[in-house]
């Protein structure tokens, strides 16, 4: 069979997704025991769930191991499961020499919404965890300066959570009658 150019790249490319999650999986199973809840390969990307409590050490240890070297925190930015009972935050880092990426998620209770920053490591994130405050109420324990960024300060809630519907329930132009239903 002869492969284009484009499918020998795009097998390339699951090969080495695959070949990261087992690197990164193995490197953070030997340090860090029992640190992972889940792993695995979404649309071609590594992804790696870790406890919340360990998440912190689990980066620096991704950023300072000489063979992975995830020098480079892509973006970092919050999100809510859909049962709406959990906060999580994202990572997404970049080993730019090697050219290897992985995407590192945690999540915690809602009544509870506190992990360490990770400004010590990557100042770049200062901006990204403000913002995942700003949006989902996400407190970076430690962070220099947190505080909303995009929203006005009198401001009392999170806007990106789940816990507000959508729309003004009172309005009657939204009402399935005018629609003709």
């Amino acid at each position: 069979m002869i492969l284009t150019r484009a499918a020998k790249v795009g097998a390339r490319r699951i090969i080495m997704s695959k070949d990261t999650l087992d690197l990164v999986k193995g490197r953070i199973e030997e340090k860090f025991e029992g640190a992972i809840v889940q792993a695995e390969l979404l649309y071609d990307f590594a992804v790696i769930t870790l406890e919340a409590d360990r998440t912190h050490a689990v980066l620096q240890f991704l950023k300072e191991d000489a063979e992975l070297n995830f020098h480079f925190l892509t973006d970092l930015t919050g999100m809510q499961t859909a049962d709406e009972k959990q906060l999580g935050v994202i990572y997404h880092l970049h080993n730019m020499p090697k050219n290897i990426r992985v995407r590192i998620k945690t999540f915690f209770d809602m009544s509870k919404p506190e992990i360490p920053t990770v400004t010590d490591l990557w100042e770049a994130s200062n901006w990204m965890e403000r913002e995942t405050y700003d949006f989902y109420g996400v407190r970076f324990i430690g962070h220099p300066n947190l505080k909303r960024i995009l929203n006005v300060d009198e401001m009392d809630i999170f806007p990106l959570r789940k816990e507000y519907p959508l729309e003004d329930q009172t309005r009657e132009d939204k009402e399935d009658w005018n629609f003709g239903r």
